[in-house]
């Protein structure tokens, strides 16, 4: 029985707690909480109790308390989902006390936290695990094995299109994801997931990266905010509300984590997309290159009317294509946001409207194209793949013909795409990954 300690208490830690109370109880137990906000450590304990937890001798406090809380609850692993910019330092200040650690992605923000983690590794000797849920989708993991088979050749380049609709993407506006600071901006908080998924899809280690992009829709600056009428600077208030607005009280996890616990440390969830203070891009574009030789266009948009992503391989011997529509449209009817999904069938929505699904179509240079069933490995999640993830987090990784555990290298490899971009964005040149001193290799 491993004893895990928790690092953050937002709503991405429950994932992790479900499963220490669910399906990996018989090898998992917590021993500890640490959270800036105590109001959402007791939120937590409240639902592990109602599962049928004993929580009676779960240490709970703040990040100041860490190295104590670790030592007297006989933490051996430590689970982190506190924001991005902490991190670093909950991560290497774990590793310090002699804990191995899984935490979500990004592993970090920039270089110099990179090389601090590296360097925490080295000397401990204890293992990271970042916990990249893409891979294990099966539409992902059926790619990977089109690419892995040889089938469509060596892999020359990479077109990567990726698109939040304005019920997900605005949602970073609203949070402290609006703040660069914290997050790094979309290019590493988000656009991790995407870039470690090209690194493991293809292969490969990038080389150099050269980005475009900007606040260009949300933000006091933008267009979108300087034609809208006066609004509030918040989304939870009676009267009228705007599509891009979030009332807390519309969600029951969402007000009992947030807007109930607001009076602790003054964290507001619901900000206003249109505000001052975004400083993180909503449109971004990238040319990578990879050790291989092999190129990558890719793109993010974070006010897309619909959501998904379309990743197209081209190969000396043929080309592969996975599109992917997650939810078709957003739509805005009787002062309510109508998010579509693939039960919807409102006639009010016009043809064109995209369907809801997912497509991995092979072609080899002179024959037909051929549709890849993607299969559903179970209940839950990314088509089940959240489940395939955990066991491999709590249980212990099996032996995976597609590599989808991840460890630290895996998530600075990730990290590097958008640590090199934002430099990029800022001096108008390429960067690689070498000048900045990233640790890309074992």
């Amino acid at each position: 029985m491993t004893k895990y300690a928790q690092i953050g208490c937002g709503h991405r830690a429950q994932m992790y707690l479900d499963a220490i109370a669910g399906d990996h109880k018989d090898v998992a137990t917590l021993v500890a909480m640490i959270d800036t906000n105590p109001g959402r450590i007791e939120v937590h304990r409240a639902t592990l109790a109602a599962k049928g937890l004993d929580v009676s001798s779960i240490l709970t406090g703040g990040p100041d308390d860490l190295e104590a809380i670790l030592a007297e609850s006989g933490a051996e692993r430590v689970i982190v989902t506190s924001p991005d910019y902490t991190h670093a330092d909950m991560i290497c200040r774990s590793l310090e006390a002699g804990c191995d650690i899984v935490t979500e992605k990004p592993l970090t923000i920039n270089s110099g936290a990179a090389k601090r983690i590296a360097d925490a590794v080295e000397e401990t000797g204890h293992k990271v695990v970042v916990t990249f849920n893409y891979r294990y989708s099966p539409r992902n993991s059926a790619l990977k094995e089109v690419i892995a088979s040889g089938e469509i050749g060596e892999v020359t380049s990479v077109t990567f299109e990726w698109v939040l609709d304005t019920a997900h993407g605005a949602d970073y506006f609203r949070r402290w994801h609006r703040s660069k600071a914290n997050c790094g901006g979309l290019l590493i908080h988000k656009a991790s997931h995407h870039f470690d998924l090209v690194n493991w899809w293809i292969n490969d280690v990038p080389a150099r990266v050269y980005a475009s992009g900007g606040v260009k829709f949300y933000g006091s600056r933008s267009s979108t905010a300087k034609a809208l009428p006066p609004h509030s600077p918040r989304g939870t208030h009676d009267g009228a509300h705007s599509p891009f607005e979030l009332d807390l009280r519309n969600d029951p996890r969402l007000k009992e984590l947030y807007l109930d616990q607001e009076h602790y440390d003054g964290y507001l969830r619901d900000q206003d997309v249109f505000a001052e203070g975004v400083t993180t891009e909503d449109n971004l574009s990238l040319v990578v290159d990879y050790r291989s030789g092999a190129s990558m266009s890719y793109s993010l948009n974070a006010h897309s009317p619909w959501e998904g992503y379309r990743m197209c391989v081209n190969g000396t011997l043929g080309r592969a294509e996975l599109m992917v529509v997650e939810r078709s449209g957003v739509l805005f009817k009787d002062d309510k946001v109508e998010v579509l999904d693939p039960s919807y069938s409102g006639s009010d929505v016009d043809d064109t409207v995209r369907p809801v699904g997912e497509h991995l179509i092979v072609q080899k240079h002179f024959a037909l194209a051929e549709e890849r069933p993607i299969p559903e490995v179970g209940p839950g999640g990314h088509g089940g793949g959240d489940a395939l993830l955990l066991k491999d987090v709590f249980v212990g990784p099996s032996d995976d013909p597609l590599g989808r555990p991840s460890d630290w290298i895996d998530g600075v490899r990730a990290i590097a795409v958008g640590i090199c971009g934002n430099v990029s964005l800022v001096e108008g040149r390429p960067v690689t990954p070498e000048e900045l001193g990233l640790p890309l290799d074992r």
